[in-house]
């Protein structure tokens, strides 16, 4: 069984928001698949499978997506090797997309939540927001909605990490990465 998880926050206050970025590929995923829903007040989310495939979007509020993650991971008995999480990244440009397993949490309280409840070794589908120019900035910045400019590459960027997250099931990650890794938007908007 695999598991995908996508972070973001609850309530369509949030919806567009660039700390968002992971529901909305969820939903691409799902959408793609046809998973169906099987939400429990347990699985503290949103959680839909297809086959052997399980697609979660925490609805604990980023800070606390562990407690979603690992309910779910306990109750369908999932090894962390078949975790992928979905995230903002403010270390990469808008529109990066890059693949890694393990590491730290770079300050993602999402990312912190989840290695306090399971450890670092899950892979990590991290999406470029890029980030503002003072850190006293950050919170405002990853709570506000992208801009129209953004908003123009948001399909193909989400269809592009969509592909690679499906990719994942059937590949390494290396091949994965080697395929769909991109470092800014203009490689995948010509």
């Amino acid at each position: 069984m695999t598991l995908f998880v996508g972070l973001g926050n609850p309530e369509a206050t949030y919806e567009n928001n660039r700390h968002n970025i992971g529901f909305k590929v969820i939903d691409n995923l799902v959408n793609h698949f046809k998973a169906r829903d099987v939400s429990k007040n347990s699985f503290y989310g949103n959680l839909y499978k297809s086959n052997n495939i399980l697609f979660l979007k925490p609805t604990t509020y980023m800070n606390l997506s562990g407690k979603s993650l690992i309910s779910v991971k306990n109750f369908y008995k999932i090894d962390i090797n078949n975790i992928i999480v979905i995230h903002d990244d403010l270390d990469l440009l808008f529109g990066a997309l890059r693949f890694k397993k393990g590491g730290g949490h770079g300050g993602h309280n999402g990312l912190k939540s989840i290695d306090e409840v399971i450890g670092r070794d899950y892979v990590r589908a991290r999406m470029g927001i890029g980030k503002p120019e003072y850190k006293s900035q950050v919170a405002d910045f990853v709570l506000s909605d992208f801009n129209k400019d953004e908003e123009e590459y948001l399909d193909k960027w989400i269809e592009h990490t969509t592909l690679a997250c499906k990719l994942l099931l059937d590949e390494p990650l290396e091949k994965v990465k080697s395929t769909y890794t991109i470092k800014e938007i203009k490689a995948i908007s010509q």
